[in-house]
């Protein structure tokens, strides 16, 4: 898969300041990632795609030494401003450049899914990760978003939401690697259609492979998104397909 650093950078540095106002899947996947089975009690983290550095705080506070990452210098900045006692990595996680045996536990939370090579990407992370290590990551999922892009269908007929490897194509990526994979379904729930895409673009998540900008949200494009994005009782839906992985 194509997929530009670059821009993807660039839309997550615009969300760096407020990225956590927004941030409720990465918290709820994040969260559920700590909990899936016990960590190392101590030694040193990769926190692969830090973001602004939530889950680096925690680690940072537990006792462990963390590494920071993230493609982002803005979200590294933001990072450091909140906790400046870790180490801060701005680099791409396609090309990790770490030795082999760095780190005792190597997480990476909802930032895999930007690797334009999964697999290689997976293999990195595998060998910078000492033997008894914890490698865990989440990752969004083929499924994911079927609103947005029903919705979408209303206004220009094409295509606003990434493509994600299907469960297959995730299982085939990790293949080898001694990782344990299930899935589970997130929703979250939004008063207004404006508030489910500020949620995307506030996490910087609105990046698309195929553009970097999408159309401007008139109020007549925002009214025709509203007609048909599907409304329940408890709001405006975003679904998510999440995997996650953790070493055996």
């Amino acid at each position: 898969m194509t997929v530009n650093k670059s821009a993807i950078g660039r839309a997550f540095g615009r969300a760096a300041e407020n990225y956590e106002q927004y941030a409720a899947l990465q918290q709820m996947t994040g969260d559920r990632l700590l909990t899936i089975s016990d960590l190392p009690v101590n030694g040193r983290v990769l926190d692969a795609g830090c973001g602004s550095g939530r889950y680096s705080r925690y680690f940072s506070g537990q006792g462990y030494q963390v590494t920071a990452l993230d493609i982002s210098a803005e979200m590294l900045r933001t990072a450091r401003e909140r906790d400046p006692g870790s180490c801060y990595l701005q680099a791409d996680i396609d090309a990790l450049p770490f030795r082999e045996k760095s780190f005792d536990i190597i997480w990476s939370n909802l930032a895999l899914q930007w690797s334009s090579d999964l697999r290689k990407a997976l293999a990195q992370l595998r060998s910078a990760l000492n033997p008894g290590g914890s490698l865990r990551f989440s990752t969004v999922a083929a499924g994911s978003l079927p609103e947005v892009n029903q919705a979408w269908q209303a206004v220009d007929n094409t295509t606003h939401v990434n493509r994600f490897l299907s469960a297959e194509e995730l299982a085939h990526a990790t293949e080898g690697f001694g990782l344990r994979l299930h899935s589970e379904q997130m929703t979250l729930w939004f008063p207004t259609v404006r508030d489910a895409l500020w949620s995307l673009k506030g996490v910087g998540a609105s990046y698309l492979h195929q553009r970097d900008q999408g159309l401007p949200l008139t109020r007549r494009r925002l009214a025709l998104l509203e007609a048909g994005w599907p409304k329940e009782s408890q709001g405006y839906r975003l679904s998510y397909q999440i995997v996650y992985g953790v070493s055996e």
